[in-house]
Formats: C-alpha cells, sequence, structure tokens
C-alpha cells in the first residue's frame, strides 16, 4: 500500500514540535520509516533529537540523500491562528498548522517516496535521510551533529537534496543551487556620561555610532555575481535606552546584519568593519567594541549533474524549468555542502512562519512525484 504524504504531513503537523522540543515527530517518523525496511538510528546531541535512516548497504557505490528538519517556529498570537496550530486539518484544499509548509511536508513527501521507490523498485545503492530537530534554532546539535556522527561511522552520501521551500508562488519555478553568507554584528560605543548643557565634560557616544552606521550601511559591497544579487547590509537596531532630555549617555549599543555573496568571507568583511570601526572610535575618542554571530558562508553548488537531475525531474511534473537560484535566507544545505554536493527543492512557502500556515493538499502530492522521479533517475 503506497505511504500517503498527505496522511503523514498530518500526522507530523499534529507533533508539537517546536524547536527545540522533538513533540514526538522524530519518533513517528522513525517509525514509518522503519516499517519501510529501513535501518534508523536517533543521533540525538546537546537535547536535540535527530534522526539518521539508510535504506540498502553501507558504503554503498552511489547513496542519495536527503536533509530536512521536523523542528518548527513558535505559534507567534495563537488566538490569530482560525484553525488548529497542531490540529492537520484540511480545509478548502489546504492542510493547516505549524510546519505544513516549513518542512513537514517536504519531509513527509520525500519519505513517502522513499519507502515506495526502495520497495517498489530497489535501487543498485543506498537512500539516506538525515533529519534534524534544530534547523529553526541556532543549529549546533542538528545538521552538524548529524554529519559528525556520519564521519565517525562511515557513512555518508554521494549527494543531497534539501526539502525546504524553494518556490516562492508556483509549484516548480524554483530550486537553490547555493546560499548567501550570513552573518551579525553587534556593536557597543562607550562614552563619558555627563550633562547636557556641559558637553565637554563628557563623550557622547552616539555621533560615534550614528557615523559609524553611515559608514556601514552607505558601501556598496559589490554589484553582484554570476548567481548572486548584491550583497546587503542592513542597519537593525539602534539602542540607547534614556530617558532623560538633559544627561548625554554613556554608551549606545547597534545591531547590522549582513547578506553576502560568494564575493565574500565573513572573515575579510569582519575586518573591514572592525578597520571602519577603530577609524571612528579614534575620531571620536571613544570606545567601540564589535561582537559577532557567523550563521554561514555563501556557496554555490555550480550547474550540472545534480541540478539537471532535479531539474529535468521538476519540469516533467510541473511543466516548468525551475529558476537556479540563492535567495532567501540560510538553511542546513551550508552545512552538507561541506559533505557533498547539495541542491535544495520544496513546495510554495508563501505561508511558512505566518500565522495560519499552511499547504496547498494537492502540492504535496506533487512533491512526492517529483521527489519519486528523481529517485528513479538518479539510480537508473
Amino acid at each position: 500500500m503506497p505511504i500517503d504524504p498527505v496522511a503523514l504531513t498530518a500526522d507530523l503537523v499534529r507533533c508539537p514540535s517546536v524547536t527545540p522540543a522533538e513533540g514526538g515527530a522524530l519518533v513517528l517518523l522513525e517509525k514509518v520509516l522503519t516499517e519501510g525496511g529501513f535501518t534508523c538510528t536517533r543521533v540525538d546531541r546537546g537535547g536535540i533529537a535527530n534522526l539518521f535512516a539508510r535504506w540498502g548497504r553501507q558504503g554503498a557505490n552511489r547513496t542519495f540523500g536527503f536533509n530536512g528538519h521536523t523542528d518548527v517556529v513558535p505559534l507567534g498570537d495563537e488566538a490569530a491562528w482560525t484553525m488548529p496550530p497542531f490540529g492537520g486539518e484540511i480545509k478548502d484544499g489546504f492542510l493547516y498548522g505549524r510546519g505544513a509548509t516549513d518542512m513537514k511536508s517536504g519531509v513527509a513527501a520525500f519519505a513517502a517516496a522513499a519507502i515506495d521507490f526502495v520497495a517498489e523498485t530497489p535501487p543498485d545503492g543506498a537512500v539516506v535521510l538525515a533529519i534534524t530537530g534544530d534547523e529553526e534554532a541556532d543549529a549546533l546539535d542538528g545538521t552538524t551533529a548529524l554529519l559528525d556522527w556520519m564521519t565517525a561511522n562511515n557513512e555518508a552520501m554521494s549527494v543531497c537534496l534539501v526539502g525546504e521551500p524553494t518556490c516562492p508562488s508556483v509549484m516548480g519555478e524554483a530550486m537553490k543551487i547555493g546560499r548567501r553568507g550570513a552573518m551579525t554584528a553587534f556593536f557597543t560605543v562607550t562614552g563619558v556620561q555627563g550633562h547636557a548643557a556641559y558637553p565637554h565634560s563628557a563623550k557622547n557616544p552616539m555621533p560615534a555610532m550614528a557615523r559609524l552606521m553611515d559608514v556601514l550601511s552607505s558601501r556598496a559591497l559589490d554589484q553582484g555575481t554570476e548567481h548572486f544579487d548584491p550583497s546587503s547590509l542592513q542597519v537593525l537596531t539602534i539602542d540607547t535606552g534614556n530617558p532623560a532630555t538633559n544627561v548625554i549617555p554613556s554608551q549606545t549599543r547597534a545591531t547590522v546584519n549582513i547578506r553576502f555573496n560568494d564575493q565574500h568571507r565573513s572573515a575579510s568583511l569582519t575586518a573591514w568593519m572592525q578597520e571602519e570601526a577603530d577609524k571612528v572610535a579614534a575620531a571620536f575618542d571613544v570606545k567601540i567594541e564589535m561582537r559577532l554571530k557567523i550563521s554561514g558562508e555563501s556557496f554555490v553548488t555550480p550547474p550540472g549533474e545534480l541540478s539537471d537531475l532535479v531539474g529535468c525531474a521538476v519540469g516533467a511534473e510541473t511543466g516548468r524549468k525551475p529558476e537556479l537560484s540563492t535567495a532567501g535566507g540560510t538553511s542546513d544545505a551550508r552545512f552538507v555542502k561541506d559533505h557533498c554536493p547539495v541542491v535544495e527543492f520544496g513546495l510554495v512557502g508563501k505561508t511558512m512562519h505566518q500565522v495560519d500556515e499552511r499547504v496547498e493538499v494537492a502540492q504535496i502530492g506533487q512533491l512526492k512525484a517529483i521527489y519519486t522521479r528523481i529517485l528513479t533517475d538518479y539510480f537508473s
């Protein structure tokens, strides 16, 4: 009996796996995959639940891998939901619930495709699913834990497909062959507090911060590259918290976020920001500290055999040739890219992370068909 990806999606949505809670999602998935002939191993680390599942021989000459996650973002204003956020209910052709789009439907579609595929046409090779419960949070003990475990246990994927939603509006319109890098810089400017009427007795950190934010945000980092749009630096906040009208504050803070293409590395951008901060600190005689969070480096899987494989399957099932995109935020593909070639394809992501997140039911079946064709073509 073929696995119904819609029913499996609904069952996964009913698992309240708000990151980092497992919520029963990986327990359910392990049961379904084990019954489908996969050997499953829990690879939990740091309180995060992860699942590795393989059908076929370890060390097979070719292994097709899939990476996804079952953790979901928080609900937001639960009172604003018109459908139960963990109900997995279907209304007017849509399946509702947190994670319905991002990305329990993708996980369900590939699991259903893989189980049916290996049962009907056992391939000469192996199929692997590496599913994490830590994609929506810090991603420190999720896919990285799975990849570390795989290295230690002589498990490997020849290629990998990540099932994140990749289509902005219409099924089949885009796939990801890379991602921009992402980093956040936190600046603290410290001066000397004083009376606003006696500025000579103080050192105001505010003009220094304003100058630094202007210098950083005014620079055009690049004009884009072959596969990427221009890099972008955005000032997210400037915070001083000074309620007084007659006090020069001693300190102010700001945060900037950079999404950068393959013309840059986080190290070079860090050096540039530090250089500008040092110049401003000297000019205003204040102290400037910078703290960083590096979410990932930019990367691209050059168009070729893997993107052609996925693109042809998408075209055959949707009638559309997917655009090769690198837009959007980060995904766990940024970790997989150090293990093997990786691309991403999933369904339409218009409602991900929103109130009343939902997925068109027909798209789940269509995604299973696409994934089945990818597996068939890969092993043929």
